[in-house]
């Protein structure tokens, strides 16, 4: 097993809670955009936010990659998505964030989230046969991601 660090610098233990979720099979760009969103959000807020996603009645809005993203109607959005499966496994963090918090001694009411950091992870390459004795690569790029809270 690797052992694995964080991105996030100037942690404090007295001060920060942090969580990760590594090797998920999760779209990396989607995984930027709800990370820049849920930014700066209490524990609370960010879990509605994402449940809302999961449910299709508030987009995540798209900033980066957003060509060929269509606008969504949530008031101030231009381009945005309901990337479901990414807001599942944010919502496993955030579980994890609070749980680590509770155990740390930290008041959960009041953590915000400071930092939300997403990674690529490894690639998982294979292919898939194709006529005529060809083949095309079917890779598939795993995600990291980091949270890291501070209570307010």
């Amino acid at each position: 097993m690797a052992r694995h660090g964080y991105a996030f610098q100037g942690f404090d233990s007295t001060q920060h809670v942090r969580a990760s979720v590594r090797e998920r099979d999760m779209s990396h760009k989607h995984a930027r955009e709800v990370a820049k969103a849920i930014s700066g959000l209490s524990l609370e807020r960010a879990r509605d936010y994402l449940t809302a996603v999961t449910n299709k009645e508030r987009a995540v809005p798209f900033g980066r990659y957003k060509g060929q993203v269509g606008h969504r109607s949530d008031p101030g959005m231009m381009a945005g998505r309901y990337p479901q499966k990414t807001a599942h496994e944010f919502i496993r963090a955030l579980d994890n964030l609070e749980a680590n918090a509770g155990y740390q001694g930290f008041d959960v009411d009041r953590l915000k989230i400071i930092n939300a950091t997403v990674h690529k992870g490894v690639v998982i390459k294979r292919i898939i046969p194709r006529a005529q004795g060809r083949a095309t690569p079917k890779n598939n790029v795993m995600t990291h991601l980091e949270l890291v809270a501070r209570e307010v």
